[in-house]
């Protein structure tokens, strides 16, 4: 199995920009597809974006589409994903998650191994 561990998480006004890392530890970081979640205060976890194991093709949420990019680096077993131009609804844990199956998921069943959540608060 794989253990993730996230960072980067902070405060930012709205307009500003974050950088959120997720490292990966245990079975090769390259056989898995990545993905990244957040949940606000009583909603529901919600998909932001997820990178492809091999191909590296990239999916994303309507709401972040061209404001986040999610990308990762196989020699140091982390998966990123650039927040810019955020909003206070953007205000969520956000988790990574990973899968070694052949189908890029966009639902959070579909992931059998999370982190622990980092903190992301914009402000108005």
């Amino acid at each position: 199995q794989v253990q993730l561990v996230e960072s980067g998480g902070g405060l930012v006004q709205a307009g500003g920009s974050l950088r959120l890392s997720c490292a990966a530890s245990g079975r090769t970081f390259s056989r898995y597809n990545m993905g990244w979640f957040r949940q606000a205060p009583g909603k529901e976890r919600e998909f932001v974006a997820a990178i492809r194991r091999a191909s590296g093709s990239t999916y994303y949420a309507d709401s972040v589409k061209g404001r986040f990019t999610i990308s990762r680096d196989n020699a140091k077993n982390t998966v990123y994903l650039q927040m810019n131009s955020l909003k206070p609804d953007d205000t969520a844990v956000y988790y990574c998650a990973a899968d070694d199956s052949a189908v890029l998921h966009t639902t959070s069943r579909g992931y059998d191994y999370w982190g622990q959540g980092s903190q992301v608060t914009v402000s108005s």
